[in-house]
């Protein structure tokens, strides 16, 4: 979830939908928009977005040099992107559109920003932070700059940089966008309770049934269920659902929920119900433990090929293009832990950890791959990085106390591995089993 459940930035559908009607044949080509189907075509939200939309491109059509248009149509195709789980069509819609955009104005600020944020959206966290200084060296009261800057500086394990650009986010424009920020720098430094009273305003902040508030909705309630509280957890995915009917994130958090329960077969539905909706490849993710965990091998296999095949094309799409397609080798070294291939699993986590060392993500991903072949001293090498912030998430905390009572530190390892048990023994079923028996044979 966590690559796609950072708050993107906020398209003013009042302004798109000001945009003036006017058709004539096109000039150059413009990506077109893809109609939604299911609950996302439901409601007057679709119906106001697809005017707007229609209006900015029947713009273009008569006027081809009207920058302002081709930015707002860039801005609309990103969020469509993150409500449809679209990534690879709009993203790249919305890039070819930046593109034009700063040919004709290469210091246009909002190009700029936009191009960042689709570069983080694609996991090219470097290039994202090298063009968010770049516009803030344009434009340095905005607050939204700080919030890209924010993203790229946690992503690439510059923490305290992080910190600082949040704090000027939230002196500049205190919002939703940037309540959400503290909150992840908090819950990645271990204070829980601060997390959760930051994702709390920034729910507050964002108005009931939009999707950038039910995704805050939704974050908060992941921010319960990993201290948990699973009770409040599943209280905020089915406001998220009554808010915003069908919404796929809150439909996997309550399949979650139902898994904790050991209800297998309903927490399989609510995953497949979310599939329908958004693309998301955490989800084929999340079935494929699902199966297993019902006793369902055949399905689980074949749903952890689909992560696979979905992840890899991605990651071929970014080998080849360096401004668009998702790096996704950090995903695929777990997919390939998933199917046993733990050779495949080194080779991406090392890929990632080349691109990002410092990010205590990667570094958990490279000490658990490297737990997995056995090789448990270097394991602990990168584990050490990884808590450096000090952060308490249970599966974390559960791996770090595998690795220790591996290299003979029973007392510290089976400290941390009944902390994470204690806080919340669902949320990795593997990690959890593996934890109960080794407390169990001391």
């Amino acid at each position: 979830m966590k690559k796609y459940l950072y708050p993107g930035f906020l398209v003013v559908f009042g302004l798109l939908a000001a945009a003036i009607l006017i058709f004539k044949r096109p000039t150059s080509p413009t990506p077109a928009l893809k109609e939604r189907h299911g609950d996302l075509a439901a409601g007057r939200e679709w119906l106001n977005t697809k005017a707007a939309i229609e209006g900015l491109l029947a713009t273009l059509r008569s006027k081809p040099d009207d920058q302002k248009s081709r930015l707002l149509l860039a801005q609309a195709y990103m969020q469509e992107g993150r409500v449809t789980g679209d990534h690879p069509y709009y993203d790249g819609a919305a890039m070819q559109l930046l593109e034009e955009v700063l040919q004709a104005e290469p210091e246009n600020f909002e190009a700029l920003c936009c191009k960042a944020a689709l570069c983080l959206t694609q996991h090219h966290f470097a290039q994202g932070l090298g063009l968010a200084e770049q516009a803030r060296q344009l434009n340095p009261n905005s607050g939204f700059v700080y919030g890209l800057l924010t993203d790229a500086n946690v992503e690439m394990g510059h923490y305290d940089k992080a910190i600082e650009m949040a704090d000027r986010m939230n002196a500049l424009r205190p919002d939703l966008p940037a309540y959400a920020r503290v909150s992840y720098l908090r819950e990645i430094h271990g204070n829980m309770p601060g997390a959760i009273k930051a994702m709390e305003m920034a729910t507050k902040a964002g108005y009931i049934g939009l999707e950038q508030t039910e995704w805050t909705r939704v974050a908060l309630g992941h921010l319960y269920e990993v201290s948990g509280d699973t009770a409040r957890a599943r209280r905020h995915y089915l406001m998220a659902v009554a808010a915003r009917p069908g919404y796929a994130y809150a439909l996997a958090g309550l399949g979650r929920m139902a898994a904790v329960r050991q209800d297998y077969a309903t927490a399989i539905r609510f995953y497949q119900q979310a599939r329908v909706t958004v693309k998301d490849y955490a989800f084929a993710d999340e079935l494929t433990d699902l199966y297993r965990l019902n006793g369902q091998p055949e399905e689980a296999k074949k749903m952890a090929e689909e992560s696979i095949a979905m992840l890899a094309s991605a990651a071929k799409e970014a080998d080849s293009n360096e401004q668009l397609g998702h790096y996704a080798d950090r995903e695929l070294a777990y997919a390939y832990l998933k199917t046993n291939e733990l050779d495949k699993a080194l080779e991406h986590a090392k890929i990632e950890y080349a691109r990002r060392p410092d990010n205590i993500d990667v570094n958990e991903t490279m000490a658990w791959v490297l737990y997995r072949r056995g090789e448990f001293a270097e394991a602990q090498k990168y584990m050490q990085v990884a808590r450096r912030t000090g952060s308490q998430n249970p599966v974390l905390l559960g791996r770090a106390g595998l690795i220790l009572s591996k290299l003979g530190k029973k007392t510290e390892g089976q400290a941390l591995i009944e902390k994470s048990l204690k806080i919340a023994p669902y949320l990795n079923p593997e990690i959890g089993a593996e934890g109960k028996k080794l407390l169990a044979a001391r």
